[in-house]
């Protein structure tokens, strides 16, 4: 049985949808070319709203207005047809792939489900136009194509007209968690179990280099924030990204988003390979890059060589698949630059009747040997039992950690056992607040490290 997403919106009649149109236009008027205040900082005043309706149909009756409320409230702060869609926390992915199709949302239970809401064609090239506008991102014919961020922190890819499409205009819109992922949420949906987790924070403590790897939609970015939560709380973090999507609990932290000035404003263009060199200037203890795809990877790769630890990810299926990208154009990081990454996580999107669900693959440890890019997994994803095993008899990472630490074989497990009972605990105890995860985790690296 296939499923569908039905949105079920009260009825309004034609009298009603005139008065909408009327109090629309009289609002554009009071709150936009009246108002003194920035765009961000005019917001929905309900009691006004009301008076400009009663104005306009005195005789409406209580719960008639609360119902043009609700319209007007989605079409003049949310976002229109869509807004109950993006109040949707299950609902990660929306699509819209042309004029009178129906939009399609990927579903966190359901995966990919119909949905009864279509644009006509004048309609979806003013609705690709509004959604822009609420990234100011500007559209035309001209510049047909816009990936933005919108207000909130969902991501948008739109293009405009026919130019592109034959089918029209067509957007997709990818939601993120107004919480960020943390490391109690990646076990809790069995993405990791609490060992690789547990092995993950020791690692992130102890200043290594991870990339994590995967397709689209495997869950990337939401894993490097997750771990992003073992950084100490005090460290000097730099994340550099394209559209913010990186949340972090800690203070000494500075975020950065690039810029792109347009094509008669190229000068004013601010690109990741830009900021990943500013950020070597300002000494940060950790680098985090939302994905590398260029000849950023370069000096992300020498920001590893010269001490900084680093965090990335990359699109790619594997780990073979991913030296590959990294090696060859566009990004040809030399092979010799490898032997400073110490990790490379696999993760990907599974589907099993008909549902996906995302799980990490495989953590392998990198090494160089004879020249060549070499790599030995520590722990993989059994299809079949669908659990986490411990396939690594040897660990040249762990290893170093021991040493550097003063640890014996058997402390070195103690360590990683105590992180796996404290993972366990929360997630038993349901503790998903950010503020109580944070303090959890630094009250742990605290006792192990003595710190003050």
């Amino acid at each position: 049985m296939d499923f569908e997403y039905e949105v079920v919106e009260p009825k309004i009649s034609e009298k009603e949808y005139v008065l909408l149109e009327e109090t629309c236009e009289e609002l554009r008027n009071v709150l936009i070319y009246t108002s003194s205040l920035h765009k961000e900082n005019v917001r929905f005043d309900e009691s006004q709203v009301k008076s400009i309706i009663r104005n306009f149909d005195p005789e409406i009756t209580d719960d008639r207005l609360d119902i043009l409320i609700y319209f007007l409230r989605c079409n003049f702060a949310g976002f229109g047809k869509l807004d109950p869609l993006m109040h949707d926390p299950n609902i990660e992915d929306i699509t819209c792939n042309g004029r009178d199709m129906p939009v399609f949302v990927y579903h966190r239970k359901y995966s990919n489900l119909v949905t009864n809401i279509l644009f006509e064609n004048e309609e979806l090239n003013k609705y690709v136009l509004k959604i822009a506008q609420k990234a100011d991102k500007q559209m035309s014919l001209t510049s047909p194509l816009v990936d933005a961020a919108l207000p909130g922190g969902s991501r948008a890819q739109i293009t405009y007209s026919d130019i592109i499409s034959s089918k029209g205009s067509s957007f997709t819109i990818r939601k993120f968690k107004a919480e960020p992922m943390t490391p109690v949420d990646l076990i809790s949906l069995s993405t990791y179990n609490s060992e690789l987790m547990a092995v993950i924070w020791l690692c992130v403590e102890n200043n290594k280099s991870m990339i994590v790897v995967g397709g689209t939609a495997s869950g990337k970015t939401s894993t490097m924030n997750a771990i992003s939560f073992f950084i100490p709380s005090i460290s000097k973090i730099v994340s550099i990204e394209d559209t913010r999507e990186i949340q972090l609990p800690h203070k000494n932290w500075l975020p950065l988003k690039t810029r792109e000035g347009g094509k008669n404003f190229d000068s004013a263009d601010v690109d990741m390979f830009t900021l990943l060199k500013t950020s070597l200037r300002q000494r940060p203890e950790f680098i985090i890059v939302g994905e590398v795809r260029g000849v950023e990877a370069q000096t992300l790769f020498q920001a590893m060589n010269t001490g900084h630890t680093t965090f990335s990810t990359l699109h790619a299926g594997g780990v073979k698949e991913a030296i590959n990208r990294l090696t060859h154009d566009p990004i040809n990081v030399p092979t010799v630059m490898f032997g400073a990454l110490d990790l490379m996580i696999i993760q990907g999107l599974q589907y099993k009747n008909g549902l996906g669900f995302r799980r990490c693959l495989s953590i392998n440890e990198m090494d160089i040997e004879g020249g060549d890019v070499r790599w030995n997994p520590l722990y993989e994803w059994n299809l079949k039992t669908d659990t986490f095993d411990r396939v690594y008899s040897q660990s040249t990472i762990l290893e170093s950690i021991a040493y550097t630490n003063g640890w014996t074989g058997e402390e070195l497990e103690s360590q990683i056992d105590s992180r796996k009972c404290l993972l366990d605990r929360m997630v038993e105890k349901k503790i998903f607040d950010i503020d109580e995860i944070s303090h959890f985790i630094n009250e742990l690296r605290k006792m192990t490290y003595n710190a003050d």
